[in-house]
């Protein structure tokens, strides 16, 4: 079973990042602030991913299920994640956006849980296009944190945990080994791989930021997904060498076990269409045994996510 543990659904792109309001243009095109740049391929006169979108692509690749995940970038979803959640039980897992530096946060997340549906919390950190830009002293480990930590892992939930590039203010590693570790029975994923690159492959103090938060994965609790990964050596086209090793390197180091397969559709859309992405899946996992593979590409997911509501 493959299961795309990192995808999006939006009616519209209605954000807001340190750069400023993010907004629908329409074909595939969005605005940051004052610029505008493609997000995706121009699939119709609005730019919108709607649940019926993502699910004929799941079609088109033969993949079976998808993990919605929301974020700043975006803008909040929860609404429409969930009426998503209801039309298609058998093909899609939620996860739930807060913000939890705003005032009023705990009576928010009180909301979201007293809802079914949801089994996970996204927090996009990344300075970039996350909260960590929105509250630039944000920290994953303040006590005033406390409570949601504890309170998602008393619901059985998981916490993705978009953690932004290597060396910037929302690279917190240490702050989620203390949560991972205070924690024991409160799944982390961090999303992206934790972003490597060239650029941080070439700077040694940033390489090993990359391998220390890596070796997060050796906590019994914390996870990686492999979203974006192409983006993220430009220049390359198919197969995509750097990245595959990059993959293998993680793997090398946590094990197939903590990794989940994920692609950021539709962000990765304007790289590879969706078949091409899971060929790509494919091919870099072939240094895996037949068991492994299916752990990488959809077993792990299920396990971390849960595979019934």
């Amino acid at each position: 079973m493959l299961v795309d543990a990192h995808a999006h659904i939006f009616p519209q792109v209605r954000g807001l990042i340190g750069a400023g309001p993010t907004r629908s243009l329409g074909y595939g095109r969005i605005a940051i602030g004052a610029e505008e740049t493609q997000l995706f391929p121009p699939y119709g006169e609005k730019t919108a991913f709607t649940p019926e979108m993502l699910v004929a692509n799941l079609d088109w690749a033969g993949v079976e299920r998808a993990v919605l995940l929301q974020g700043t970038f975006y803008g909040e979803c929860n609404q429409y994640v969930l009426e998503a959640l209801e039309r298609y039980p058998e093909r899609l897992i939620g996860a739930a956006c807060l913000d939890p530096w705003v005032p009023r946060s705990r009576d928010q997340f009180g909301r979201i849980i007293a809802h079914p549906g949801f089994r996970a919390l996204k927090l996009e950190c990344s300075e970039a296009t996350g909260l960590c830009g929105l509250h630039p002293e944000a920290r994953l480990d303040a006590p005033e944190l406390e409570w949601l930590w504890e309170e998602v892992e008393a619901a059985g939930w998981t916490l993705v945990l978009d953690l932004g590039a290597v060396g910037s203010r929302s690279y917190q590693t240490g702050a989620v080994r203390a949560i991972a570790q205070a924690h024991p029975e409160l799944r982390i994923v961090i999303a992206h791989l934790g972003q490597p690159r060239p650029q941080v492959e070439d700077d040694l103090k940033l390489w090993r930021l990359w391998i220390e938060q890596i070796d997060l994965g050796r906590l019994p609790n914390v996870f990686f997904d492999t979203a974006s990964l192409p983006a993220y050596v430009p220049g390359e086209d198919f197969p995509y060498l750097t990245a595959a090793r990059y993959l293998r390197q993680a793997v090398d180091r946590i094990g197939p076990a903590k990794v989940l397969w994920g692609t950021d559709q539709p962000g990765l859309l304007s790289h590879l269409n969706y078949p091409q992405l899971v060929k790509l899946a494919q091919l870099h996992t072939q240094f895996l045994s037949p068991r492994e593979r299916e752990m990488v590409l959809g077993g792990n997911a299920l396990k971390v996510y849960g595979s019934h509501p």
